[in-house]
């Protein structure tokens, strides 16, 4: 059987891409050809939920095995065949591309194909341009730029290395006084 995938973006206008796909791969091939039809590296962590309706997160389809209670199931992307979680056209999924901001594509099974199989994934529709990767700030640089009266980013090195700094100098202002034994 094969499983066309719509996917979306809500950042990008007019962003579209259709992935054909086995119903017996794993997870793993799926978020690879997703990766593969928007030209994103495959460095960073990413999850699949399955979700209802409304979109709401139901259950997660993580990269690697993770600590949770065994009271929740675990799914792993290289463990998991898409078959086990999505069975019914309309179906919907979440691909979380930046869990840092908490960026995702927005998948559809939009067509069951009965009686064919498919060796590989393919992009067959593409349409617009991806979202970026990840959030515009790279760098802790980045951060900083603006940071007090400076309007460059600091020096990091300048930073560390540094043998005047003054505990006495720093700006407290707003902050109440906690302790190691006050609870957050």
């Amino acid at each position: 059987m094969i499983f066309k995938f719509l996917l979306v973006s809500d950042e990008v206008e007019g962003f579209m891409r259709e992935i054909s796909i086995d119903s017996e791969a794993k997870f793993s091939d799926l978020q690879q050809a997703i990766l593969d039809s928007v030209n994103y590296s495959n460095d960073v962590i990413t999850s699949f939920f399955v979700c209802n309706d409304k979109w709401e997160k139901e259950q997660e389809i993580t990269v690697m095995e993770m600590d949770t209670s065994s009271d929740i199931d675990n799914y792993v992307m290289d463990e998991t065949t898409i078959s086990e979680l999505v069975s019914e056209e309309g179906q919907k999924l979440m691909f979380v591309f930046d869990m840092l901001a908490e960026r995702a594509f927005f998948i559809e099974l939009k067509e069951i194909v009965t009686g064919s199989d498919l060796d590989a994934p393919v992009c067959t529709f593409e349409k617009g341009e991806p979202p970026l990767q990840s959030s515009e700030i790279d760098s802790i640089e980045d951060l900083t730029k603006g940071v007090g009266n400076n309007s460059a980013p600091l020096d990091m090195d300048e930073l560390y290395e540094s043998d005047n700094y003054d505990i006495e100098e720093l700006d407290t202002e707003g902050f109440s006084e906690l302790t190691f034994d006050d609870e957050f």
